[in-house]
């Protein structure tokens, strides 16, 4: 990662650790980048936070001030920037968003022509102009500086892109949404009416401050009770830019990403329409996950945490389902992306033409108790490979054998150690865990 750039674009505290001189720099840099040979074309879209309208100024005027052509497509979800990004013929696109984080964060996504993500060169090349490691770029001027364009055209041609994935309508098929007042409250009714459902919608009003606030894929509790209050027969919950989707079942019960992978995966591979009968998962999926797969000769790989590496792994052997817990999931054949309300149609898919409820497709899976505690310590390295610490992990993975699996790892942006363990009950998972931070402790590589 670089010094701006995470695995999920340039994020931080508006006008803290991201300000709109930041966005300027970089849509000045953008700007010059793609329009060297040609007059650049770079889309840009939003979510609802308050910061976001003066970071797409900042950016438009950084990428007009430098010859491009800026494109907005207003309020929006990541998934339809890159559609929209990779179908038209656009240089780049951008993102304004913090996804699942606080309305006071925000962060700028970069995408490249194919609808991916931008390739780490050119971040580290912006990160260089920024930190004045670069020599001034030149304004542009008179005919040659560009201008912005009103693209709300854009997301409608991605909104009907959505409805066209649809192989059924959802007629009389009641569906709560909890659209996290974030970019999903523009798009995902829509979908939903078109098709023909009915559409019990919570948390569509964004105020710029409410975004993810007690709502979405990161709050499921108030969909949950939607569901069961207005007898549902199934719900769907998305984060600040929708890539992310969670599900309820018609009884009330929180459907996560593992049991959509299994769910949808199932399907696919009966479907013979699952590339290598394989779904790609992260190391941190649940046990219950792979314990269901084998029974079923379903195939998975398993990558660090990250939807990056998820998609890689997707890309590199042609896998066409893959995903995290989170609800990030991927389906290479319609997306480039994690794409929350295409996962919510292919799973409305499974459901309609299996004719059987969300809760009955997820019965097979028995999802294992789970335990995760971050311990801070001085050295991520020395904690991790500390003898008495290896001789604990070991000790615990024997103990648990089979019936569960402990997972401890560094984290890859605090100096803390994850530990990780699932087990049968929920006593020893905790038995488990402590056993392991109480070595780390006695060792002396915690900092209380």
């Amino acid at each position: 990662m670089g010094k701006y750039f995470g695995t999920d674009g340039f994020r931080g505290e508006a006008n803290i650790g991201l300000t709109v001189e930041h966005a300027f720099k970089v849509g000045r840099y953008l700007g010059w980048y793609f329009g060297q040979e040609h007059k650049a074309r770079i889309v840009i879209g939003k979510d609802t936070r308050r910061s976001s309208y003066m970071f797409e100024y900042a950016l438009a005027a950084g990428l007009t001030a430098s010859g491009a052509d800026a494109y907005l497509l207003h309020v929006t979800t990541t998934p339809s920037v890159s559609y929209v990004t990779s179908t038209e013929d656009f240089d780049c696109g951008i993102m304004i968003s913090a996804s699942h984080n606080p309305f006071y964060d925000n962060g700028i996504k970069l995408i490249n022509g194919k609808g991916y993500k931008m390739e780490a060169e050119v971040e580290n090349q912006i990160e260089a102009y920024i930190d004045g490691e670069k020599k001034e770029i030149p304004l542009a001027t008179r005919d040659g500086i560009g201008r912005t364009i009103d693209y709300a055209a854009g997301r409608n041609r991605y909104i009907g892109h959505l409805i066209s994935v649809a192989t059924r309508s959802f007629k009389d098929m009641k569906i709560g949404l909890d659209c996290a007042n974030g970019s999903a409250f523009a798009i995902a009714k829509s979908v939903f009416d078109a098709l023909g459902a009915k559409t019990y919608v919570i948390n569509n009003n964004p105020d710029g401050t409410n975004i993810n606030t007690a709502c979405g894929s990161t709050h499921m509790e108030g969909l949950m009770a939607h569901v069961k209050e207005k007898h549902l027969d199934v719900g769907f919950a998305f984060d600040g830019d929708a890539d992310r989707c969670l599900a309820v079942d018609e009884n009330g019960n929180l459907i996560d990403g593992d049991l959509i992978l299994y769910i949808c995966g199932k399907y696919l591979m009966e479907q013979g329409r699952l590339n290598g009968n394989t779904i790609v998962t992260t190391i941190m999926s649940n046990l219950g996950l792979y314990k269901a797969c084998d029974k079923i000769g379903m195939n998975y790989e398993k990558t660090k945490v990250g939807d990056k590496y998820v998609f890689e792994n997707m890309m590199n052997n042609g896998y066409v389902l893959g995903g995290e817990q989170s609800g990030h999931i991927i389906f290479s054949k319609y997306a480039k992306t994690g794409d929350g309300i295409l996962t919510s149609l292919m799973l409305m898919e499974v459901i309609l033409e299996k004719k059987m409820s969300l809760g009955k497709l997820a019965e097979e899976v028995r999802i294992y108790p789970q335990l995760l505690q971050n311990v801070r310590v001085a050295d991520k390295k020395t904690a991790r490979e500390n003898p008495k610490v290896v001789k604990a992990i070991e000790h615990v993975a024997e103990e648990l054998g089979e019936d569960g699996r402990i997972l401890v790892r560094e984290s890859g942006t605090e100096p803390v150690i994850r530990v990780m363990v699932e087990a049968s009950d929920d006593e020893l998972c905790v038995k488990y865990v402590k056993e392991v931070v109480d070595v780390m402790s006695r060792e002396g590589l915690v900092i209380e």
